[in-house]
């Protein structure tokens, strides 16, 4: 049987980020175990796969859209958001333009996606560099609170929270499948599953009048 077949639900991700920041540099050391001192930037979209089990026998496979910083590239980039379910913000810690540009990263994502929900986590990256830093983690962490999201710095270099990020972010979207919030669609790519629904919706007293028997 092909890998590939081999999961119950399947979510899209994707990251955003000024140029630079090392999103990409994040999901080949995710996704591929490697690192690399330097990476070509990305142009448009690129595409990284990794599956995980997030719980015994319940096998999630994350399929991760990494988009360009570039504003050239903006409007090619927009179009993979409304497929989303989730989002990956990321910025350098030592470059605090990159933090401050956070903002205008998600409120592009939720106002193409909306109404529809997304699950954000902001990742401070190249904590590597300490002695560079110039945004502090208790101001990272009132920026995740403001935006609904949860905050982890980290580093593809070291390897450092990178595996524990993104388990963050792949929870969290299944919190919401769980909750209900969101739910798979043939219309909407961001969630596909080979499950039955998890929730199964409640039956309203006037439906249950109408359909009885008695």
């Amino acid at each position: 049987m092909a890998v590939d077949s081999l999961w119950h639900y399947q979510f899209r991700i994707v990251t955003l980020g000024d140029s630079t920041v090392g999103k990409s540099s994040l999901l080949k050391r995710y996704a591929e175990g490697v690192f690399l001192d330097s990476m070509n930037q990305t142009v448009g979209v690129d595409f990284y796969v990794h599956f995980v089990e997030l719980e015994p026998n319940l096998r999630i496979k994350l399929q991760f859209w990494d988009t360009a910083g570039q504003e050239r590239f903006r409007s090619v980039t927009r179009s993979y958001y409304r497929n989303s379910a989730g989002g990956v913000l990321v910025f350098d810690l030592t470059n605090r333009a990159s933090f401050e540009n956070i903002r205008n990263w998600h409120r592009e994502v939720i106002e193409t996606v909306a109404p529809q929900p997304v699950v954000f986590i902001l990742i401070g990256h190249k904590s590597d560099l300490e002695s560079e830093r110039k945004v502090g983690q208790k101001e990272a962490e009132k920026l995740a609170t403001s935006l609904s999201a949860r905050y982890i710095e980290t580093s593809a270099k070291t390897n450092r929270n990178v595996k524990e990020a993104f388990q963050i972010l792949t929870s969290g979207i299944y919190e919401s499948l769980k909750s209900g919030s969101m739910r798979p669609s043939e219309h909407w790519d961001g969630i596909k599953s080979k499950l039955p629904p998890i929730i199964q919706p409640n039956m309203q007293p006037e439906e249950r009048i109408k359909n009885c028997q008695c």
